[in-house]
């Protein structure tokens, strides 16, 4: 068969260059977000007027002689939200980090002992005539992998929350300048996060691999199975950064909103209401490190399912470097296209009203998406040769290049659909969430109704794209072409990371416009930012949900070859009750998640009310709320209640297959997968449905919003009924399923070895 025309010294400098160029933009946003100046006086050194929003002279004209407070204020704001998310993160990573040690050395133990921890060599999984590297080394390897990856999604987590907690009252000041001032700042500052977790993840992935071949040599089959343990760094990381979030993160706002919009009828963020630290610091901890965990997890997990089944197809075993290396060299002209794509909206055009955000915003995807495609028709036409053959169980199925690139191609542009769809359910421009909205008109009840039945609606089209996806992709190159499909949706992970950032960064933006006092009409645009946020979070969910759905089954399919399974059939027993059972675990694992949630709130909704009732003159003022106690309640709560959800998701894999064996095992990763997407689908938009009816009503903006308004009537009130309910749908229990489904698929994929040699215990007794 023809070689590739990119030659492989090519491809060894484009991937870690691609890489370093997308930590270099990262920085280059970093310094030009750290030009807006936290220090009096200096606020209106960071950029000319005219452009991009009002002229500088109306910081004094709205702000007067308070500007020097303001800003001071605002500084102050800043300080404790960053010190709240960092001592959560760190409190949060020493108990995973006890965990992660833990599950290292459970990793090496059950690799090492599938051949009795023999130094000797082994005959080749897929190719007995050959002698490959012991067991003992895999087990090695794979326990590095999987603390390189770990590290790696803790680190993303943690930066991604630094700089957002850098960029929101950065933000703030700027939205004095005018709304295009302030969505430039909030959008450099997620982009920030986005190349960095791109780039880092690309950079150490290609490090970790060139770091192996030196001990595995011609060994391509044995390490790629040894990376495999990065993915399940990355996503165990992301479970319970996703999880401990969540739970912080709604624990504090549902606190808030009941006790303060609903019992006391204040407004959001405002200063007397003691939760108020605690629900912008839990903004940053989920919405961002979580965020950031998970959507690194998915790439990780992607990248190594298409290279543990392209090192046993012809790539690996005629040792082709650059073909091999195909979805990295996606991902790294990703990096690229993101950049590219990034220019358009801070530096190509310019934001000069409200109205102009979320189209800005949703110009972002579709621009990467067409530039997207072009880079993947031109990267698998250099790094691909014309024809070739990928594993497909068993079989060796011949395969052209340019129906490798429809592979990835059509999961790009199943994820643009899909994020468009759940744009259509969760933005309250359209009529699903003004329904809802109406809904509200006869009480809490009736909303709740529609918001339910639009989430499960919801679910019907970007199921379709997911079939749709599975089927091409599978048709044209078996379980490698759903690998790339799922990396396909993840190719512009940059961007999408960008826009999600971008949304909790506005949020955090607005509560401090609303605490440091400052006037109406700031509150008004950072209010415009934070619901275009609002859309394009779902948007982001979105994406990271039909990318899990991808991964798991390209995992899935990693799973099978790997234990030696040649068909899973259904109508066995074993395989039927790990369909049942599998498509419990989500409901199960929600259950937990929601009512962590609920205990959480209790405690702070009865803090919030205590503080109400003993503090003299908190109402009116003049008293001062004590935020630290709610900081602690939300930090305590989260950390004790993200243990049980994520035991759970790490033990079934084991416990199903030391006991039942790996075809009882296959039956659970495919029921968990066929349901947890489904419920990740319509919990999520369900709970953006609701927040955005909420923010309709409270907005104004059309006549039929008037009828509904303002805040404080009934309406309003049902509508933040229906809000609250949804929080720990859309910000916990929902993204938390997608990490579900992909970390048991790849702890499958891990133990996989130790399973097919030791498990199914129980049968092997009766």
């Amino acid at each position: 068969m023809a070689a590739s025309i990119l030659p492989d010294l090519a491809t060894e400098i484009l991937i870690p260059a691609c890489a370093l160029i997308g930590i270099a933009f990262s920085l280059l946003q970093w310094v030009l977000v750290s030009q807006v100046k936290l220090s009096p006086g200096s606020a209106a050194n960071s950029g000319a007027g005219g452009k991009n929003g009002y002229a500088d002279y109306l910081i004094e004209e709205e702000e007067g002689l308070n500007d020097h407070n303001v800003v001071l204020k605002c500084a102050e704001i800043q300080n404790a939200i960053s010190e709240g998310a960092t001592s959560f993160l760190f409190t949060e990573y020493q108990y995973v980090g006890i965990f992660m040690i833990a599950f290292a050395i459970l990793i090496f133990l059950f690799l090492g002992s599938v051949e009795g921890f023999s130094m000797k060599s082994q005959p080749c999984t897929y190719d007995l005539s050959r002698m490959c590297k012991p067991a003992l080394a895999t087990a090695a390897f794979s326990t590095i992998s999987f603390l390189l990856g770990a590290v790696t999604s803790v680190v993303s987590g943690f930066l991604g929350m630094k700089i957002a907690t850098y960029a929101n009252a950065r933000t703030t000041l700027e939205a004095r300048k005018g709304v295009g001032k302030a969505f430039i700042t909030a959008f450099r500052s997620g982009a920030v996060m986005g190349f960095l977790l791109a780039a880092n993840g690309l950079l150490v992935l290609y490090i970790a691999i060139n770091a192996f071949k030196l001990y595995y040599g011609d060994d391509w089959g044995g390490l790629f199975e040894a990376i495999t343990g990065y993915g399940l760094g990355g996503s165990s990381m992301a479970l319970f950064g996703r999880v401990g979030g969540g739970i912080y993160t709604k624990a504090a706002d549902v606190g808030a909103d009941l006790v303060g919009k609903v019992e006391r009828n204040i407004p959001e963020d405002d200063p007397r209401n003691p939760a108020v630290i605690a629900d912008n610091v839990g903004d940053n901890v989920g919405d961002i490190a979580g965020m950031g965990s998970d959507l690194f997890g998915s790439y990780a997990e992607s990248s190594c399912a298409a290279l543990v089944v392209a090192s046993i197809s012809s790539f690996g075993i005629n040792h082709e470097l650059t073909p091999m290396l195909y979805p990295l060299l996606v991902s790294s002209v990703g990096i690229i296209v993101c950049l590219i794509t990034t220019l358009f909206a801070t530096d190509l055009f310019e934001i000069k009203t409200v109205k102009e955000i979320e189209p800005s915003l949703k110009w972002q995807l579709i621009i990467s998406t067409i530039l997207m495609t072009i880079a993947i028709a031109i990267v698998s036409w250099v790094a691909l040769p014309p024809s070739f053959t990928i594993f497909n169980f068993g079989d060796q199925k011949v395969v052209k290049n340019w129906q490798l690139f429809l592979c990835v191609a059509v999961g790009l542009w199943a994820g643009l659909i899909i994020g468009f769809v759940t744009e259509y359910y969760t933005s309250n421009a359209y009529s699903p969430v003004q329904d809802v909205a109406d809904s509200c008109r006869t009480g809490a009840a009736t909303n709740v109704i529609f918001g339910l039945a639009l989430g499960y609606k919801s679910c019907i089209i970007p199921i379709f794209a997911i079939a749709i996806s599975i089927f091409v992709s599978f048709s044209f190159a078996a379980m490698y072409g759903i690998a790339v499909a799922a990396l396909g949706m993840l190719s512009t992970i940059a961007t999408g990371l960008a826009i999600d950032a971008y949304g909790p960064i506005s949020d955090n933006a607005g509560g401090i416009a609303e605490m440091a006092g400052m006037s109406h009409r700031i509150r008004e645009r950072t209010d415009a930012l934070d619901a275009a946020g609002n859309t394009t979070a779902a948007i982001g969910k979105g994406f990271a949900i039909g990318s899990a759905a991808l991964v798991s089954l390209a995992l899935f399919g990693a799973f099978v070859s790997r234990a030696a399974i040649s068909t899973v059939d259904v109508l066995t027993p074993k395989v039927f009750i790990g369909l049942l059972v599998g498509a419990m675990l989500p409901y199960w694992f929600s259950a937990m998640t929601m009512k962590s949630v609920g205990s959480a709130a209790l405690k702070m909704v009865e803090e919030v009310r205590r503080q109400f009732n003993t503090i003299p003159g908190l109402m009116e003022g003049t008293g001062k709320p004590d935020y630290a106690t709610c900081v602690k309640i939300s930090t305590d709560a989260s950390i004790k209640e993200m243990i049980p959800p994520g035991a759970l998701v790490m033990l079934t894999p084991l416990v199903v297959g030391i006991f039942f064996g790996v075809e009882t095992l296959s039956g659970v990763l495919a029921g968990s997968l066929v349901s947890g997407v489904q419920i990740a689908i319509s919990a999520s938009n369900t709970g953006g449905a609701w927040d955005n009816a909420k923010k309709y009503i409270e907005a104004g903006a059309s006549e039929h919003a008037r009828t509904l308004g303002p805040k404080g009537s009934d309406p309003h009130k049902a509508a933040v009924i229906g809000d609250t309910i949804g929080d720990p749908l859309k910000d916990t229990s929902g993204p938390s399923l997608n990490i579900l489904i992909k970390l048991m698929a790849v702890e499958s994929l891990v133990f996989a070895p130790f399973f097919a040699t030791h498990g199914g215990l129980l049968f092997k007794i009766f």
